[in-house]
């Protein structure tokens, strides 16, 4: 590192890692609610919420994570990916103090409200860090550790709300929700050891500092390395391109050449929510219910989906650079649907209708008692949830952090996190009542969402895996049909072999700065 530069991580792996406790956090928000409204504590103390309610109580979460996805798109370009990351700390913080001392209903809105405007903000800033800080052939395995992260973050509080449900009193709900915080801690603690993205350095005229960043984290502090002088070269280009053709107001996301681009990262967040699987893991205990099972057995089979789906997902970022976007988003509807009409026609079948609700809860009013079928709807959901972390899961964040040029990601982004925050209220808001009055039909709703997106996916998402940032302008002038796109090797390689023979270094070396590459460098249009 160049002598007065200040000292910050340069292991890649360690950056993203400590990036997505935000979703370590978002986790914790889902699951913070999934284990704890099934518990007779709860149901006591808030006076047993009916399912409009609790739908509210459940969905503030994402609407204030509306609001803080539109906030971040003003700090994300002024101060920065890594400071927004800092001020979501210690709004998550403030919020989960507010939380566990929670008074009443109201006061359990407004806290959960707060909490997702933190979430919000990492939503769009963790993903879109950790793009600009990776080499292209890691960059889809270390955004899909944002999702990971988020089924840990489930997975964790909903063993602690689990053991704490034998707690009497208050306490079994208030000792999770505080425990929230600690993430946050963690990250505001470690965010001034972490770089800034170089290339939010970058369209800051901050050069020398984009580049110190850039052989920092892909050289170990080569400024000279023919890899960091090729990205530093792709990059300028880039942003000296979009200042002299683009501009960044508003306007820039409707024009032509940028229209296509922005409507896949907004879909891609927007099929990702109303595939269904984030309104069913907030309301898997109902489901398990309706599925005939009681008791803690149902928080026992909701542990085993969550395990199920943190487990998923290490096969999922491991292998993520490793098969096609597009190809993988179009099997996730596939599968996706499939179980859902799956799930539908055994509870049409085997179920049978209880007035009033079971056991006093107004959501659960069809309960299936065949122990076969029960057996079955429980598979669909594992089955549902391990498909959706192959698929949607990762990939609908990876997508669109890979699709945007520079001077709009942050705007857009902003944009489709938020429409996925407005699909996330209105799906939790929704499930509860759906669940008390059309049932099983639900299922059959998120399954046409589902073939919806298999079409869409089909026509118009091309394919971004192993593309620089820079290079997907390229792939977007060919056609607005996604079908009729090849897939190509980056440019980058031949990037590198032309730095190579300026500074006199070997072209045998190339391989080992860019390890995804074909062998034959010279070819730059091979498909794969």
């Amino acid at each position: 590192m160049p002598k007065g530069t200040k000292f910050h991580f340069s292991n890649v792996y360690l950056i993203s890692g400590l990036a997505t406790l935000g979703g370590l956090m978002q986790g914790f928000d889902v699951a913070s609610m999934s284990a704890i409204i099934g518990t007779q504590q709860y149901k006591t103390y808030f006076n047993k919420p009916g399912s409009v309610l609790q739908g509210g109580i459940t969905a503030s979460m994402a609407g204030g994570s509306l609001l803080g996805s539109i906030a971040t798109n003003l700090t994300g370009d002024r101060f920065g990916r890594r400071d927004s990351l800092a001020i979501g700390c210690v709004v998550w913080i403030i919020g989960c103090v507010l939380m566990a001392a929670v008074q009443n209903v109201a006061m359990l809105i407004v806290s959960r409200m707060i909490n997702g405007f933190a979430v919000g903000m990492f939503s769009c800033q963790a993903p879109l860090f950790i793009a600009e800080i990776s080499k292209p052939e890691r960059r889809g395995r270390l955004i899909a550790f944002q999702n990971w992260m988020i089924g840990w973050g489930t997975l964790i509080i909903y063993f602690i709300s689990y053991g704490t449900s034998f707690v009497d009193g208050n306490a079994s709900f208030r000792i999770p929700w505080a425990l929230q915080m600690v993430p946050a801690i963690v990250m505001l603690a470690c965010i001034p050891f972490m770089p800034r993205s170089p290339r939010w350095l970058a369209a800051q005229d901050r050069w020398e500092e984009a580049h110190d960043v850039l052989a920092s984290l892909h050289a170990q502090g080569d400024r000279y390395n023919p890899l960091v002088l090729a990205e530093m070269k792709q990059i300028k280009e880039k942003i000296l391109y979009e200042r002299d053709t683009g501009s960044t107001s508003w306007m820039e996301l409707v024009k032509a050449k940028n229209v296509m681009r922005v409507q896949c990262a907004i879909c891609a967040h927007l099929w990702s929510q109303f595939s269904g699987n984030n309104a069913l893991m907030y309301y898997i205990v109902y489901i398990f219910q309706m599925a005939g099972i009681d008791g803690n057995r149902q928080l026992i089979a909701g542990a085993i989906q969550y395990c199920i789906s943190v487990g998923v997902q290490v096969f999922s970022f491991t292998f993520m650079d490793h098969y096609r976007r597009r190809w993988a988003l179009m099997a996730g509807s596939t599968l996706l649907l499939t179980w859902l009409f799956a799930a539908a026609g055994l509870m049409a079948n085997y179920g049978h209708t209880v007035p009033g609700g079971l056991n006093g809860v107004p959501s659960v009013t069809w309960v299936v008692d065949n122990g076969a079928a029960s057996k079955a709807i429980i598979a669909c959901a594992y089955l549902f949830v391990a498909s959706y972390q192959l698929t949607w899961g990762p990939i609908g964040w990876v997508y669109p952090s890979e699709v945007l040029p520079m001077y709009i990601r942050s705007k857009t982004t902003s944009i489709g996190v938020g429409v996925n925050w407005v699909g996330n209220f209105a799906l939790t808001f929704f499930t509860p009542p759906a669940f008390q009055n059309i049932r099983w039909k639900t299922f059959i709703i998120f399954a046409v969402f589902n073939a919806t997106s298999l079409v869409h996916v089909f026509l118009f998402f091309p394919e971004s895996k192993t593309k620089t940032l820079e290079e997907m302008d390229e792939v977007f002038a060919q056609s607005i049909w996604a079908f009729k796109i090849k897939h190509t090797q980056s440019r980058l390689v031949e990037d590198v072999v032309e730095v190579q023979k300026n500074v006199g270094a070997a072209a045998a070396d190339v391989e080992q700065q860019f390890e995804h590459t074909a062998k034959d460098a010279s070819v730059r249009y091979k498909e794969l």
